[in-house]
């Protein structure tokens, strides 16, 4: 029987956001977003957060979290990523004898991910055998037409796509920086979420929200109020 972990990685300190993980956000700590979608998704065997706050750690056990232990000095840094906070926890587990095949790293401020597409995003990593799954949004804009200012002067990055239609330029995406669903195995050989065997979970942009000031946070609670009022959250 295959045993699946939700890893939602929440360090204490914020540099732009004070408290951000834990900053309440449209009536709640932002963070119980995150677990409350693990939860009620149905497919963890265990809803774990990493953290080295305690405060972060109450707020998480309240909400039905497990906080087995304390994030270490070392992963709690400016320059720890999130694969080793990820590599810590699948270690700290496999010492009290509890290992898993499948993982899911949610990341604590991402008030968009509902059970659904953590569900999804697991089927898709299972059946069709992905190393990860990962959330992504096209580009608002192309681009393959981006501009530079070279001397002081605008020109086209990519002066071939200058006279193209957006819609005839190929499609780029990016990260949603929400989750990563991930198989165990094949990340502690690579040692990283994205792989050549990775799949993309298209997301809308309305449900997408980069949160790295306060700015951003406006637009992310004005965004989950339209979501909850149209029925998708």
């Amino acid at each position: 029987m295959r045993e699946i972990i939700a890893i939602i990685t929440a360090r204490g300190r914020s540099k732009r956001i004070p408290h951000k993980n834990r900053k309440e956000f449209c009536g709640k700590p932002i963070i119980e977003y995150s677990i409350e979608a693990a939860k009620q998704a149905g497919i963890f065997d265990t809803v774990m957060v990493s953290t080295d706050d305690e405060q972060i750690a109450e707020i998480a056990r309240h909400a039905g979290a497990e906080v087995p232990f304390m994030r270490s000095a070392e992963t709690a840094n400016d320059y720890a990523t999130t694969a080793d906070v990820l590599v810590e926890v699948l270690e700290k587990y496999r010492e009290v004898g509890k290992s898993y095949e499948y993982a899911c790293c949610i990341y604590p401020t991402a008030p968009f991910v509902t059970r659904d597409k953590l569900r999804q995003a697991m089927e898709i990593l299972i059946n069709e055998k992905k190393d990860s799954v990962m959330p992504v949004v096209p580009f608002s804009f192309p681009p393959l037409r981006g501009m530079v200012i070279n001397n002081g002067k605008l020109e086209y990055k990519w002066a071939e796509n200058a006279m193209k239609r957006s819609q005839d330029l190929e499609e780029i995406y990016h990260d949603c920086g929400q989750f990563y669903a991930f198989r165990v195995d094949s990340f502690q050989k690579e040692k990283k979420l994205v792989t050549n065997n990775t799949a993309g979970l298209i997301i809308s942009e309305l449900e997408v929200q980069d949160i790295d000031n306060e700015t951003d946070w406006e637009l992310a609670e004005m965004k989950y109020h339209l979501l909850k009022e149209k029925g998708r959250l």
